[in-house]
């Protein structure tokens, strides 16, 4: 245990999050994204049981987000005709706002593309989190 570290932030997370450099990406993907396939060279560590708003506001005490980028965040566009309601995306505005003072820090990636972008992913964190297009992408900043 330490000080001031949130206690569901596992010793092997810790370490893969230390190991990032600047411009490098996080992924936090909800339980039905395809993280191994897309992650096949990536870190991944598991968190099952944990939904993505309560690991990205423990992420976010820690990790900076990159002030050298428009949007360093992002999820993935809902696919053209899909009503799925997606109050996450409210969640996450809320958790990234208490962290990063830009009022328009998060951006969105139509769905194949965001699957590109998350190949490039360092670091992928695999949940339980049940809502649908509950995936977020960080940047990396500096300290």
């Amino acid at each position: 245990m330490l000080k001031g570290i949130p206690a569901i932030l596992s010793p092997e997370l810790l370490k893969r999050l230390c190991e990032m450099g600047h411009s490098d990406k996080l992924l936090i993907a909800d339980g039905n994204f395809p993280t191994h396939t897309v992650g096949a060279d990536s870190h991944i560590v598991r968190m099952d049981g944990h939904g993505v708003c309560e690991i990205l506001d423990a992420v976010l005490q820690l990790f900076p987000l990159d002030t050298y980028t428009e949007r360093p965040v992002s999820i993935m566009k809902k696919v053209p005709g899909d009503t799925v309601a997606t109050p996450i995306w409210d969640e996450f505005k809320n958790i990234v706002a208490k962290y990063d003072s830009r009022e328009d820090a998060i951006g969105s990636i139509e769905r194949f593309a965001f699957y590109e972008e998350a190949k490039k992913s360092y670091l992928i964190i695999a949940t339980s989190e049940k809502a649908l297009y509950g995936n977020i992408m960080l940047q990396k900043g500096v300290v």
